[in-house]
């Protein structure tokens, strides 16, 4: 590790770095840019965005005075290097793992950690609230520090916060980490402004911030402490809300990862010496983002009517795959979950059919746009809810825990979520020819079995379940990809002789009224499994109709409990949850 020896060694809070000579932080930097790849190319994380902004973070908390004045770090992806400097170096290889330490800024794990944050252009908004507390508060001098990437400034949140920051007496600055790319290449018109600016044809302004009233300083070079440390002493002395153009590139000081940004972004485990990736465990074939952005080009071939929308994620979601044959047809545009679902009801209202996908973490941020803009309206939108349930080790920022009970509020859309690859397959295909109003399409991240690509995909009935397996005395209600644990527990139980019911739901709204039925009037005891909260879940909808029909079975309910789920393996997130195969198993034989 680099800090068994160096300067690294030394540093155990940002004060420590200030005593050091201007020359000493290039090796600082080394040192740490060391250290990050000693530990993501083992934890797996967010490589590229950190790499490329140490010199930032160095620069940044040998200036200004942490954690007095504020630094909020926007989604939190280049934030590794502050990590170290902050306290954390001794812990830093616990990144990401059961009870380690998070990949993202957390106020519970460090006072330099002043705002929490996983999701993208909320960096501005929070340094404006604090910088307005501290002028309430008489604190006028301390300063405020919003570190926002060039992707992030693409979300409509941060020319919200911009629009108050420029009106406002606060004493905040703007830190603008222009690396061009957020986790895709950006695009639109904002890229191209920021490539203007790169370029030099305003002559050394910024004409679109001081439009806002705030002053600017840059253009930096973000990795140049003779560059960085005059600008940032420059910016803390002027008065009022001003903005520092800071020019980095994504992977800094790796070769792979600066060659292939998109890739390294957050590449998984790899050869910290070549940066060659290892290859995913052979027995599972695919993930189901590939099952998705497979089946999504066999349906755009056969209807030229199918068009697709993501907000900043193509690779992510595999949409790429689409994209590449027919790119006139796909739109990413950029980290604007609010305006993709918006922009998908207008392209619906024109005879087209869209498929917008979206992280089930990133579509909590257009609950208004759907409800009011695509719900209400019973427009046929298909939303395709990638990276649904636990996620692993992004932890509780990133969790697609919450879909299903927002989802199930809002009338004339339709729920589902497949149990396997094969039914994804199937719901998409089948997803072109419903018009009665939105219909959504949840499933997990990670892998599953492949479907057989030579068979033609089936049409599902809409709102109906399906009978997996009979059985006596329990019945287990499953919802989507929890189902082939509730397999896989069922199966270990028939070894030894005890035999469950299993029921596939498909649907979540509606529920099949007649499957259900069937479960209450055969079995005794009926236990339900989702991947999703408790609370106003699939589990609730179930206990809610047996209420209503005056069935009074014993009935179990298993999901998500009532709490933030921490980071760790997808693994370790269920057992906690108690929703592992050994977890479903017990319950079945208590039950």
């Amino acid at each position: 590790m680099a800090s068994k020896g160096g300067l690294l060694r030394f540093v155990s809070s940002p004060e420590d770095i200030r005593k050091f000579d201007p020359v000493s932080l290039e090796r600082l930097a080394t040192e740490i840019r060391n250290m990050i790849l000693d530990v993501v190319a083992v934890n797996a994380g967010h490589l590229g965005a950190s790499l490329g902004a140490v010199e930032l973070a160095i620069a940044l908390h040998y200036v200004f005075d942490t954690p007095s004045d504020k630094l909020v770090w926007d989604v939190g992806h280049q934030a590794y290097a502050h990590k170290i400097i902050t306290g954390r170096r001794d812990s830093f290889s616990s990144l990401r793992k059961w009870q380690g330490i998070s990949g993202f800024p957390a106020r519970e794990e460090s006072i330099y950690d002043a705002f929490g944050t996983g999701h993208a252009s909320t960096a501005l908004s929070a340094a404006v609230g604090m910088a307005m507390a501290a002028r309430l508060q008489g604190k006028k001098q301390q300063l405020h520090i919003a570190v926002v990437g060039d992707g992030a400034i693409t979300g409509g949140m941060f020319f919200e916060a911009l629009n108050q920051a420029g009106g406002e007496d606060i004493n905040l600055l703007i830190v603008l980490n222009d690396n061009d790319i957020s986790i895709d290449k950006t695009s639109g018109a904002l890229r191209e402004y920021l490539s203007c600016v790169r370029r030099g044809d305003f002559e050394g302004r910024h004409p679109l911030f001081e439009a806002f009233g705030i002053e600017t300083i840059g253009l930096v070079d973000g990795h140049d402490f003779n560059q960085l440390v005059p600008a940032l002493r420059k910016a803390k002395a002027m008065p009022g809300v001003k903005l520092l153009h800071v020019v980095t590139t994504k992977g800094k000081g790796f070769g792979k990862a600066e060659q292939e940004q998109v890739l390294y972004h957050s590449p998984g485990r790899f050869d910290r010496l070549t940066g060659k990736l290892y290859a995913p465990a052979p027995e599972k074939a695919v993930l189901w983002q590939h099952v998705f952005g497979k089946a999504l080009l066999e349906i755009a071939a056969a209807n030229p009517k199918v068009v697709a929308i993501t907000p900043a994620m193509p690779s992510g979601s595999s949409l790429n795959m689409m994209s590449e044959k027919y790119p006139e047809r796909v739109f990413d545009v950029d980290i604007a979950e609010q305006h993709a679902l918006t922009f998908a009801a207008g392209l619906a209202t024109e005879g087209l059919k869209p498929y917008c996908v979206v992280y089930s973490t990133f579509l909590q941020r257009a609950m208004d746009q759907l409800i009011h803009d695509i719900a209400l309206q019973k427009l046929p939108v298909v939303l395709c809810i990638d990276r649904a349930g636990l996620v692993g080790e992004d932890g509780a920022t990133h969790q697609g825990a919450f879909d299903i009970a927002f989802l199930r509020s809002v009338p004339n859309l339709m729920l589902a979520a497949p149990m396997d690859a094969e039914c994804l397959r199937n719901l998409l295909h089948s997803a072109q020819f419903y018009n009665e109003g939105p219909l959504a399409i949840r499933y997990p991240r990670g892998a599953v079995s492949s479907p057989d690509w030579n068979q033609q995909a089936v049409m599902m009935p809409f709102g109906k379940g399906r009978v997996i397996t009979e059985g006596k005395n329990v019945v287990v209600l499953s919802y989507g990809a929890s189902g082939l644990r509730v397999q896989e527990a069922i199966n270990i139980l028939h070894c030894k002789g005890i035999t469950a019911g299993h029921y596939d739901l498909v649907f979540a709204k509606p529920l099949d009224q007649e499957l259900l039925k069937r479960a209450f009037e055969n079995y005794p005891v009926v236990v339900t499994v989702e991947d999703g909260v408790l609370a106003g879940g699939v589990g609730s909808a179930v206990m809610e109709w047996a209420a209503e029909n005056g069935f009074n079975n014993k009935l179990f309910r298993l999901g998500i409990p009532d709490v933030f789920v921490p980071h760790g393996s997808v693994e370790e997130q269920l057992r906690f949850c108690g929703l592992d195969v050994e977890g479903i198993a017990n319950v079945l034989v208590t039950g």
